[in-house]
């Protein structure tokens, strides 16, 4: 018996909460053995991904939830929120740890027990970077956003903690002071430009911004398994919410088909889109009819009404898919 999508989701996130949670102990330990603001960057970080986790946990959740009367698109946005809330996060996270080095900076302390933290911090850097990629390729695989970016902010932490720890290594065998402070600030600033990237894909998406990724497999399924008698194919739409894709488009189509015709051709085309995505995909496709402009480009052989000779089949472009044509 198969399992649900949205559950393997939430099983995913709850793995990466738990290790999360280990994690964060860990560094707090090793920042209260070392007192090294280096160390308490890494802290500060592991506290954003264990709330973001737990938001993150609750937006899956709430997403694998199926449409009904008040939400008849689904709840997939709301992976959407928990990306926003996680890269606002990630910003703070990143403010609160250059305050803290520059403060540092003026009034060093004395670092202690450094190979100890270092050994912790390691270890919970690779532990980071198997849980990012076991992320990322479960969002990947179930098309949840929530679960890619917050592989990718894993990641970032674990590429982070290679600087950190390499850092630390510098200051554990020269002894000064000022190198702790100013690996924070580079890593503080590191955390904040990783915040910001994820502000923007997801506020992208929130506001509907063509997906060019999308639109461009479906560029390209059309050309493929083109029908001689899809005239013309404009006001294509694609929108993603979660993990569900909604597709709208027009098809133009000959002028004297009957309804069963055209439902067949728009069906042909509609199994052309769900070959390219296969799960979760709402497809709508509208029928026109087929005006004397398109004559000189209509493929269809025996058109017993052509008013024109045919001059050259003109390849769907994503402008042309894309056109906005008003009836």
């Amino acid at each position: 018996m198969s399992v649900e999508p949205g559950k393997i989701k939430q099983r995913v996130q709850f793995v990466i909460v738990v290790c999360g949670i280990f994690l964060l102990i860990s560094k707090f330990i090793a920042y209260f053995l070392t007192n090294s603001v280096g160390i308490l960057t890494d802290a500060l970080e592991s506290i954003v991904n264990v709330v973001a986790g737990f938001i993150s946990l609750y937006a899956i959740n709430r997403a694998s939830r199926p449409k009904d009367k008040d939400h008849p698109f689904g709840h997939g946005k709301i992976e959407l929120i928990s990306a926003s809330v996680e890269g606002i996060l990630i910003f703070a996270a990143g403010s609160v740890i250059i305050y803290e080095a520059i403060l540092r900076l003026f009034s060093p302390v004395q670092i202690q027990k450094l190979d100890i933290g270092i050994a912790v911090i390691a270890f919970a850097g690779l532990v980071n970077y198997l849980l990012g990629w076991y992320s990322i390729r479960q969002g990947r695989k179930y098309d949840s956003i929530a679960l890619v970016s917050g592989g990718k902010h894993l990641h970032s932490d674990f590429y982070s903690t290679v600087g950190l720890v390499v850092g630390l290594l510098i200051l554990h065998f020269t002894k000064l002071a000022w190198i702790d402070s100013a690996l924070a600030i580079i890593f503080g600033s590191i955390i904040i430009f990783t915040g910001i990237n994820i502000l923007r894909k997801t506020i992208s998406n929130l506001i509907d911004t063509a997906d060019r990724e999308t639109l461009d497999k479906i560029t390209l399924a059309i050309n493929k398994h083109r029908k001689e008698d899809w005239i013309d194919i404009h006001n294509l739409k694609a929108l993603k919410y979660g993990s569900d894709r909604f597709i709208d488009c027009d098809l133009t189509l000959p002028w004297y088909y009957n309804i069963t015709e055209g439902h067949d051709r728009c069906e042909d085309l509609r199994l052309c889109l769900t070959d390219i995505f296969p799960e979760d995909t709402i497809i709508s496709i509208h029928s026109d009819s087929c005006l004397e402009k398109y004559c000189r480009v209509c493929t269809v052989n025996d058109c017993p009404h052509r008013k024109e000779v045919f001059l050259k089949r003109i390849p769907f472009s994503l402008d042309r898919l894309t056109k906005v044509e008003e009836s």
